[in-house]
């Protein structure tokens, strides 16, 4: 089936040009982050991600009324345009990046208007969570995490009856066979914030490609479509994401702290620790799977019945009989 082109596409064209060519500092410093920061590594899949959802729905998305904002639109685009500058004037990439954003959002309400925007906050809200948030928000997640890993891995090697001593994010243990003490560190990396970001990028495309089909992707009404099964459904899926991130790297801390007192503390690095992570990754996204499943097992079931069904109901027609008196 072929799409005819959205009005006024001509001229947004070189708008979208011109973006590209004011933020040509700021997406390539993007993309060289998704390709070193390992916790970020997820970003170089959104752009794709973000494409195909884009061609998938191109029905959809050529078939929306498309109702223009000049006053909002435009508003937006200022408003991101002003933020560039600052960004750029205070040395403030993370606001440089979420102008990105903005722009994009007010230059579709500016052509298009809100409605279409609707259809759009799936692909805009993974460009979001691509964006490496700053570092000193950044450390203020991820050392609560640390922590809590480490009180994991010391509360269920003590279970076991591990003899392990906690200081702040080192574990101290010895490892069977051995005079000396070891310490076990869980650094930045082992704190489960990269398996967390990640994870909530997968819990939201997971909830936007299996939502339910019976349900409009955006309802008309944006109150109905907060109090609709799909939405709510898919808060429930992204919303598990960070439990289960948290809960499956606190399990492989602890299997690590086991395994190196078993094996010793060598055990934390190499192979292992790189196929543990896979692994939990894979756990994670089956968990997803799981919240996915008991929440349709609560389903409401709809009012409506089927063409068929509504004959069945009908009241039977008399038909005559040959030779009936």
């Amino acid at each position: 089936m072929s799409v005819p082109a959205p009005k006024h596409i001509w001229r947004a064209l070189p708008i979208f040009a011109a973006i590209c060519f004011a933020y040509a500092t700021v997406l390539v410093k993007l993309s060289r982050d998704w390709w070193t920061d390992e916790n970020y590594s997820h970003g170089l899949l959104v752009p794709f991600i973000i494409g195909y959802i884009l061609w998938s729905q191109r029905d959809k998305l050529a078939s929306t009324s498309k109702r223009p904002s000049i006053l909002w639109g435009g508003a937006a685009v200022a408003i991101a345009l002003f933020a560039l500058w600052a960004g750029v004037a205070g040395a403030e990439l993370y606001m440089q990046r979420m102008s990105l954003i903005l722009v994009l959002a007010g230059t579709i309400v500016y052509f298009w208007g809100a409605q279409l925007l609707r259809f759009l906050l799936v692909p805009l809200a993974l460009l979001f969570l691509a964006i490496p948030i700053p570092a000193i928000i950044f450390n203020q997640i991820a050392f609560p995490l640390q922590l809590f890993a480490s009180r994991c891995a010391v509360w269920s090697m003590s279970m076991l009856g591990i003899p392990v001593l906690r200081l702040g994010n080192v574990i101290e243990l010895k490892p069977l066979n051995s005079y000396g003490i070891k310490r076990l560190e869980v650094v930045e990396a082992c704190s489960g914030i990269r398996s967390l970001m990640t994870l909530i990028t997968l819990a939201v495309v997971f909830a936007y490609f299996s939502y339910p089909s019976n349900n409009d992707q955006q309802p008309r009404s944006f109150t109905r479509w907060i109090k609709s099964y799909g939405f709510w459904r898919s808060f429930i899926i992204v919303g598990s994401a960070v439990p289960i991130a948290i809960l499956t790297n606190a399990l492989r801390v602890s299997g690590t702290g086991v395994l190196a007192h078993i094996y010793g503390t060598e055990i934390a690095d190499g192979f292992f620790h790189e196929f543990s992570g896979w692994v939990i990754y894979i756990a994670a996204f089956l968990m997803l799977f799981a919240v996915a499943w008991i929440v349709d097992r609560f389903k409401p079931r709809t009012a409506s019945k089927s063409v068929d069904e509504k004959m069945d109901t009908r009241s039977p027609q008399v038909i005559p009989v040959e030779g009936a008196e």
